[in-house]
């Protein structure tokens, strides 16, 4: 179950600036002997987990020939990462990932073995395998920041990009191997030996992570978050992040309309091409292998393209695969669409999680990518509801055929959101801000925080020092405040006030470890726009007396 939650499939920082060396070095993450070890270990597991997911979903389709019932198995498998991967990366942030991620992959395989049994027995029904997928789903979307998480703390920040390839490689080199394996072994053995495969794959995850010692991270003299307030804190710094905020939106137009393919596959195995199981795992094989073929051609389609380009032509190959997969009545036909869904899928999902990556800082990455799972396996799980709906009421290829024309309309429609416009910028805490000067101990509690900023500027200045301000005021609400004002003085010219309000006085401290190198800049220019230095107060609400 490991690396299927590395978002390069559906079911599935250092400082620094990326270096066009390790751009094009695509074994570079390998010279790091953690990376290399949980590499090949999740490898391992996955092609374990792509058994299963196989054999499940062609396991509905012997129980009913239902479209609807059919993508249901896709909805039970991404449902659990769209309602739980939010909390699930405030966990990431808060606790130590590593000792999650063990903890989860046992979960894992415990439910695994339970799903197995009840399969050999012969008890089990479309409803019980439609809960033990959401189960399963569920142990697997709670650790999905946390694998996203632990990326760069494996390698270095120009590794990166690499790394995430590689990722990639290795989910689809499991995709490649793990479905026909299943369809082979169920032909031979029986549906249920494939699900007991799965269960005992992460014995290698588990090993690799138990030796693995995770870095330490920043130091930090505060306490850990709590959770809720950890919640809270990651929204609103996404809903200040444009970085972020434009790669979910691009997300969003792809996976919708991707969707279908995967949730629509089993029953244009069985009944379109009239094939059995170990077509159908030549059929996820292919996708699998095409994305591998992809990975490799990455770095060089990338230097040409640029992520904004590569994604468009992402989905302009999804739109293509789509409709062979409406017109397929024979195996060939369809195989090609699989081979172009795997590149197309691979150009896109790598391009995507660079840009979520890229745009996050180290203290809130795992609530980042946590939304970034979010939005991904939402418009998952309801464009697989939607298609196998619109399958059921208008048959497979109109289905096909609609959803490929929504890929193609949503290039143009979501084209002015640019990805990994985040690359550039230094993410690494700066420290900058000094301590605030208090006459007497606050309590941790106490709150909330109103944070004043003066400031006296030459008002031939005023234009570029309120869009300036407006862009601190976004970095004010990544870091997490709310409240966020600024007010010009009508007595004075050139005096303007900046406010903002923190949730309590431990809260305004960790503030003060967030901002950036990238936030000092901004600071440095609104600085040089001023007559003399600003002045900051901090007010902390005031307790009535009681009466």
């Amino acid at each position: 179950m490991s690396g299927t939650i590395d978002l390069t499939m559906p079911k599935d920082e250092t400082s620094g600036r990326v270096t066009k060396a390790a751009e094009h070095s695509a074994l570079s993450p390998f010279r790091h002997r953690a990376y290399a070890v949980i590499w090949t270990a999740t490898v391992v597991a996955n092609i374990g987990t792509w058994m299963y997911s196989s054999a499940s979903a062609w396991l509905m389709t012997t129980l009913t020939v239902d479209p609807l019932m059919v993508s249901l198995v896709q909805v039970a498998a991404s449902l659990p990462l769209f309602l739980f991967a939010v909390p699930a990366g405030a966990l990431a942030d808060i606790v130590d990932q590593r000792r999650l991620l063990v903890a989860l992959e046992i979960t894992v395989a415990l439910l695994s073995a339970a799903f197995a049994a009840i399969v050999s027995l012969g008890l089990v029904t479309p409803v019980s395998l439609l809960v033990f997928t959401f189960l399963i789903e569920t142990a697997g979307a709670l650790s999905a920041p946390a694998w996203q998480s632990i990326v760069p703390q494996l390698v270095p920040r120009q590794d990166l990009p690499a790394a995430v390839a590689v990722n990639s490689v290795g989910i689809n080199i499991s995709r490649a191997l793990g479905p026909g394996l299943g369809g082979v072994l169920t032909a031979a053995a029986g549906i249920a030996a494939p699900l007991w495969v799965n269960a005992v794959s992460n014995v290698g995850t588990i090993s690799g992570l138990l030796w693995w010692r995770s870095p330490k991270r920043s130091a930090s003299r505060l306490p850990a978050e709590r959770f809720a307030s950890a919640i809270r804190t990651g929204l609103r710094h996404a809903r200040n992040n444009p970085h972020l905020r434009a790669t979910l939106i691009r997300a969003v137009g792809f996976f919708l309309f991707a969707s279908a393919y995967w949730a629509l596959l089993p029953l244009v195995a069985r009944e379109r091409i009239a094939g059995g199981p170990e077509i159908y795992g030549l059929l996820l094989g292919a996708i699998g292998a095409g994305a591998i073929a992809g990975a490799f051609a990455l770095p060089r389609l990338k230097k040409k393209l640029g992520a904004d380009r590569l994604v468009a032509a992402g989905a302009a190959g999804t739109a293509l695969t789509l409709c062979l997969f409406g017109a397929a009545r024979e195996p060939y036909s369809a195989l090609a669409a699989s081979l172009i869904a795997g590149v197309s899928w691979i150009a896109v999902l790598s391009s995507l999680n660079v840009s979520a990556q890229l745009a996050l800082p180290e203290w809130v990455r795992g609530r980042g990518l946590a939304l970034y799972v979010t939005f991904f396996f939402g418009a998952m799980t309801l464009g697989s509801a939607l298609w196998g709906q619109v399958a059921r009421m208008s048959g497979l290829p109109i289905a096909h055929f609609i959803a490929a024309a929504g890929a193609l309309l949503a290039i143009p429609l979501t084209w002015r959101w640019k990805l990994q416009t985040g690359a550039g910028l230094d993410l690494t805490p700066s420290l900058h801000w000094p301590a605030p000067i208090v006459s007497r101990e606050v309590e941790s509690d106490a709150g909330p925080v109103l944070v004043t900023v003066e400031y006296r500027i030459d008002p031939k200045n005023r234009e570029a020092f309120l869009a300036a301000l407006d862009r601190l005021g976004r970095e004010r609400g990544r870091d997490g405040s709310y409240a966020w004002g600024v007010y010009e003085d009508t007595a004075e010219h050139g005096r303007f006030v900046e406010t903002f309000q923190v949730e309590s006085w431990l809260e305004h401290l960790r503030q003060h470890e967030r901002v950036t190198n990238a936030d000092r800049v901004l600071q440095e220019h609104i600085h040089r726009l001023l007559r003399e230095a600003p002045k900051v107060a901090h007010l902390v609400a005031a307790e009535s007396p009681r009466r």
